[in-house]
């Protein structure tokens, strides 16, 4: 069946490429299978809607217990999965419990952005689409039963749900509730997600069931391992529809959102309208190659770029704060998933640049967590700050936004909290300390790849104080500040190097967070001439990349390159700072070529909500978004023919990339000869031409300085 399924996919996108039909080139198996946590991009071949509230999919940790309505796309640890619905063959006659004896699904018929079709191990085949704050499905039952079952889960998820209820409201509806669960280790419990649901047709029977029982003659069910259950004749119709809506307020806003939702009248009208909507997101680039399975590619991980963050508000603006309080937007939708410790290097700049409003929305947003919860939060699920990962993470992401189109926010707030959480020691947002170790860092003394983020996040700020604030005091204050990286640079090892508190140096491998500090080394993107004036020049700084790159595919603590992990994503552009700046170039396409792949296998690290999708897409137009807070690029050569790219201000073409010449020979802006490995953003926000000559030899002339 892989092989059938394969076969009709290439044959799918041939079709769409001459149809422009970018939905039906997304192929969402890419990222679904792997080896180990560090090669595996834990994404799901699942429903999603850009930016939408609902991801109907079988769980990545979990697809033996169903169909669940929100997921994480990427994120590399269990999570979500709430509300799994199952169709049967047949009656059941044993509780489905935990649902971990459900067999998961047989085949994949067709999947697609916005679209699923499955089969199951019994011969049900089970169809998934969604709009923007409601999953669709259409449930097909084998010929040779009388009976149709459909089970959801209520006090089921991806990982486990202690306190939940489901009650069944008439033959074809129920409703409930159920909390968090776990997110990567920690117990979040302290929210709540809701649901609504409903069917076309009524149900012959109905029932429920309780850990090991099921239950005939009750009204609801509760707690873990429980759920619904829904029996329908099917002799005559083997067709049973389905839709469900959620909310984290209510389940009277989640009915609400259901209701809001019911925008067409049969599921294959749902399916057509989620893969236009799909069209028009995707359609913002479009690229022309050869290479179809490279074009498959791009379209996949930009696909995965514009899932998240996602909509948590209601159709009537409810939304639940960040001080577990309702409350009520007053312009767009309110959202949530942010995973920022990643996306700040790649996926909010390019939102920003093709999705100012959007991106408007979502940082403001951020500015209102901040403001019920005390400052701006790290990694935010649902209304919870979460502490994953560290650094002062949303200061950059934020700046990036706006440094990149999304300016309409509240600047002030924002950079009211941004100075708060950078001067204030101790400050939290809801339960966590928004800068650990912030008074070690003012003395160069803080862990080291936590002083490298800290860093990072100061040059942003200051770059915000600049561009949205007019402050020029302040914007001085914190790059200066930023400059702090050099006090960890140890001249006796000629590498940068964790202190003690003390000042005395620990050992070289000390306090590197998902990485060494082979890849730690390069994260001084504000000051990189200064970085490599420190440790030798030019010269030296090529031959210590040379030795980096020796292989791509490194775990967290492996000494080469790790293609697949974001301190190490500005890493292949630094050549460009060098002597050499065709390596650059060389070496993406080196990563394009060994570590990428049209397969379940091919993404090379977690996609962590749509960053690592969003450096394939920046990677493949030739750009990476390099400073903190400054809005320009460092270029290398494309690997498409020819891209078009729709911004807000104007058409971006870029023309005379490929996928085999490789190396950059010349480069034309607006007809003129542009020798810099660097553009701003304002040279190509109101629509440029970029004309590449490039070759399949080396050229180690063109970019030098």
């Amino acid at each position: 069946m892989k092989v059938v399924f394969f076969f009709s996919f290439l044959i799918t996108v041939v079709i769409s490429l001459n149809a422009q039909n970018y939905a039906k080139l997304v192929n969402p198996e890419i990222g679904t299978q792997g080896e180990g946590y560090m090669h595996c991009g834990f994404t799901y071949v699942g429903a999603s809607y850009p930016f939408g509230m609902v991801q109907f999919t079988p769980s990545f940790f979990a697809p033996q217990r169903g169909f669940a309505i929100n997921q994480i796309s990427g994120g590399g640890c269990a999570q979500k999965g709430n509300f799994p619905v199952v169709p049967i063959s047949g009656k059941i006659s044993v509780s489905p419990n935990s649902m971990d004896s459900l067999p998961p699904y047989k085949t994949i018929n067709e999947a697609y952005a916005g679209y699923l079709s499955v089969t199951m191990q019994d011969g049900s085949v089970g169809e998934f689409t969604v709009n923007e704050r409601s999953g669709i499905a259409r449930f097909l039952f084998p010929d040779h039963e009388n009976t149709g079952t459909v089970i959801i889960g209520s006090g089921v998820n991806s990982t486990f749900v202690e306190n939940s209820m489901v009650k069944i409201t008439s033959a074809k509806t129920c409703e409930g509730f159920a909390e968090g669960g776990e997110f990567c280790g920690i117990n979040i419990n302290n929210y709540r997600v809701y649901f609504a649901a409903e069917f076309d047709v009524q149900a012959s029977e109905t029932g429920f069931w309780m850990q090991d029982k099921i239950l005939n003659n009750a009204d609801r069910a509760f707690g873990r391992n429980a759920g619904a259950i829904f029996y329908f004749d099917t002799q005559t119709n083997k067709e049973v529809n389905y839709r469900i809506a959620i909310s984290y307020v209510s389940i009277e806003n989640a009915k609400q959102n259901l209701k809001a939702s019911k925008t067409h009248t049969n599921f294959d009208e749902y399916k057509a309208y989620a893969e236009q909507v799909w069209n028009e997101y995707l359609g913002k680039i479009k690229v022309e190659s050869e290479n179809t399975d490279r074009v498959v590619q791009f379209y996949t991980h930009f696909y995965h770029a514009l899932i998240h963050p996602n909509i948590v508000s209601d159709v009537n603006g409810e939304y639940m704060g960040a001080d577990y309080q309702v409350h009520k937007t007053e312009r767009g939708d309110h959202y949530s998933t942010y995973s920022v410790w990643d996306s700040y290097r790649t996926q909010a700049q390019l939102v920003a640049m093709l999705f100012p409003e959007k991106s408007s929305d979502m940082m403001q947003t951020l500015v209102e967590f901040a403001d019920q919860s005390g400052g701006f939060g790290r990694w935010i699920l649902a209304n919870l700050e979460t502490g994953i990962m560290q650094g002062d993470p949303t200061a950059i992401l934020l700046s990036n936004s706006y440094a990149f189109g999304a300016n309409d926010f509240d600047v002030e707030s924002a950079y009211r909290h941004m100075r708060r959480g950078a001067t204030i020691p101790h400050l939290h947002s809801q339960q966590v300390e928004i800068r650990p170790f912030l008074k070690e860092y003012e003395k160069g003394v803080a862990p080291a790849s936590i002083l490298l983020e800290y860093a990072s996040a100061d040059y942003a700020i200051g770059q915000f104080a600049k561009q949205a604030i007019g402050n020029e005091t302040d914007a001085q204050f914190f790059m200066n500040r930023a400059q702090i990286w050099n006090s960890i640079y140890n001249p006796e090892i000629n590498w940068l190097n964790s202190r003690n508190f003390d000042g005395s140096w620990k050992d070289i491998t000390h306090d590197w967070r998902e990485a060494t500090y082979k890849d730690y080394m390069w994260m001084v993107p504000f000051n990189l001439n200064a970085l490599i004036d420190t440790i030798g020049g030019k010269d030296f700084a090529e031959k210590r990349l040379d030795t980096l790159f020796v292989r791509l595919d490194a775990s967290y603590h492996d000494d080469w390159y790790a293609a697949g992990n974001e301190p190490g994503f500005q890493i292949p552009w630094i050549y460009n700072w060098t002597n050499a700046p065709y390596k650059s170039s060389q070496t993406v396409h080196r990563i394009f070529s060994e570590i990428f792949s049209n397969e379940p296998s091919g993404l090379p690290g977690n996609d962590d909500a749509g960053a690592m999708g969003s450096w394939y897409v920046f990677a493949s137009i030739g750009f990476y978004p390099m400073i903190p807070g400054v809005a320009g690029f460092t270029l290398s050569a494309p690997q498409f023919e020819n891209i078009t790219m729709e911004l807000p201000g104007g058409t971006v073409n870029i023309r005379g990339g490929s996928s085999d010449k490789i190396y950059p020979v010349d480069l034309k802006l607006n007809g003129k000869k542009h020798a810099s490995t660097w553009i701003d953003f304002d040279d190509i926000r109101s629509g440029a031409t970029l004309e590449y000559k490039t070759s399949a030899k080396i050229n180690k002339k063109w970019g030098v300085k």
